[in-house]
């Protein structure tokens, strides 16, 4: 792995945070994310249905397809509360409490419909691809992270002042009913992840087209050798650069050593002269 030619990292420093990094590692976070298409008509006439409220959209991935009973009737209790209509991916059995103004489906279209411009909060478990879109449209994030990598994405755009995390550990009812009112009223969630998106889209080349080119670089030349870094050919303690510090090390002893024979040479300089005085 280490020995790669290009890494192709699906992140930009629009979402990460600055560090240093090498010529060979090429960003192109968001490369799966286009414009938004129509929306199949059931999904249309709902969003249309929701008036100038808007529509919020919820989903946690793949991976988690129901929550608890209790949890997920504290979270359809929360929606339904609300003005806006709310599609909601879930496969769980239906919460209790669900609203009418509630849809839940085993599947949405997330992309198009984070681009739909009645859109108005996307409600995620923090995956990579739905923190993307959500830059991407420009839709700010309530998340409640679960698993892997999703706090850490979440953490970023809350840093970033475009969303909020709620934890699953202490969600109730009233604690989701109110981030989601604080995420709607206060305008600069939006603005915040509205920003993000601007510079995410101001690019001199899409993603995609980028990956493309380097990865065709590659098979051109046969390999990138020149923007590779040649450390990891390095003995371990010269990468740690143990052999300066034991050379620097020497040193200081060898100063210190000849400082202190110095002085006891003085010393014994010293009392001989007062030994011949007495």
């Amino acid at each position: 792995m280490i020995d790669a030619d290009i890494w192709l990292v699906r992140v930009d420093f629009v979402f990460e945070f600055p560090r240093p990094t090498m010529p060979n590692v090429v960003y192109m976070e968001g490369f799966q994310c286009k414009p938004a298409k129509p929306l199949p008509q059931h999904f249309e006439e709902f969003v249309q249905s929701s008036g100038e409220h808007g529509v919020i959209i919820m989903s946690l991935g793949t991976l988690i397809a129901e929550l608890p009973h209790d949890l997920a009737d504290e979270i359809a209790s929360a929606f339904a509360q609300l003005p806006q209509k709310v599609i909601w991916r879930y496969k769980g059995s239906r919460p209790s409490t669900l609203g009418n103004n509630t849809l839940l489906v085993d599947w949405m279209p997330q992309s198009d419909l984070l681009g739909h411009p009645k859109t108005k909060l996307f409600v995620a478990h923090g995956g990579t691809n739905g923190v993307q879109e959500a830059i991407y449209y420009g839709v700010p994030i309530i998340g409640l992270p679960l698993i892997f990598d999703q706090r850490d994405n979440l953490l970023r755009i809350k840093v970033r002042g475009a969303g909020k995390i709620v934890d699953f550990s202490t969600m109730n009812e009233d604690i989701f009913f109110q981030a989601i009112q604080k995420v709607l009223t206060e305008p600069s969630y939006r603005m915040n992840m509205q920003r993000l998106s601007r510079l995410h889209r101001d690019q001199p080349i899409k993603p995609m087209d980028n990956a493309l080119f380097w990865i065709e670089f590659v098979m051109r030349h046969k390999s990138a050798a020149h923007l590779r870094t040649e450390s990891y050919r390095m003995p371990w303690y010269s990468y740690h650069s143990v052999d300066v510090m034991l050379v620097l090390a020497g040193v200081v002893l060898i100063i210190l050593f000849t400082f202190a024979a110095f002085i006891k040479c003085l010393c014994s300089a010293c009392l001989k002269r007062k030994s011949k005085r007495d």
